[in-house]
């Protein structure tokens, strides 16, 4: 059986309010990779000495959230269950289980520099990459994901961009802006 190339999608995100943006384009690539992992790749163009970036020699500090990051919220369709992970262009990333709506469960890893991310900065660009591995997410073959950014000026403002916003208030985690489904690959792994 020949092996199936990945499944990748690429959708552009939008800002929470009406204020202008700082940034002016913000497109996520998911894809799911052929030993379960899925990879989030986030591209951001704007004004960057508009903004307050994360650097490798100065991660930021407290939560991951609370600057300059990239997001990603995932469950099985129709679960109330659902996974967060925090990427920050310094490197580090976070990863916590929800049990429901804002419960949760357990963190998965807090400042996890040794999972792959990597970030570039050409001018007025910032790209991020991150991969999740198959272990750290939820166990099903078809993944409904919520995809966001926070994205901190230089006066310490923060804009919150998302794929969709549901809800009168900027809201990662209300999952009727999770509108996005991937298959995973099957390749090697049995889904419980």
């Amino acid at each position: 059986m020949p092996a199936s190339s990945p499944s990748a999608i690429t959708v552009s995100l939008r800002p929470f309010g009406d204020k202008p943006p700082v940034v002016s384009t913000l497109l996520a690539t998911v894809c799911a990779l052929p030993d379960g992992a899925v990879r989030f790749e986030f591209s951001l163009e704007g004004h960057m000495e508009a903004l307050r970036v994360p650097q490798a020699d100065a991660p930021p500090p407290g939560p991951l959230w609370q600057h300059t990051c990239f997001e990603a919220f995932v469950s099985a369709p129709d679960a109330e269950s659902y996974r967060e992970y925090n990427f920050s262009p310094a490197g580090p990333w976070a990863a916590s289980e929800f049990l429901r709506y804002r419960e949760v469960a357990r963190v998965l890893g807090e400042n996890l520099a040794l999972l792959p991310v990597a970030s570039t900065r050409p001018q007025n660009r910032l790209t991020l990459t991150a991969e999740v591995p198959p272990l750290l997410l939820p166990s099903s073959p078809v993944l409904r994901l919520g995809i966001a950014a926070v994205v901190e000026h230089a006066d310490g403002n923060l804009e919150y961009w998302a794929l969709h916003h549901p809800s009168k208030r900027a809201d990662f985690h209300h999952a009727d802006g999770w509108t996005l489904q991937i298959e995973r690959s099957c390749a090697g792994q049995s889904f419980r």
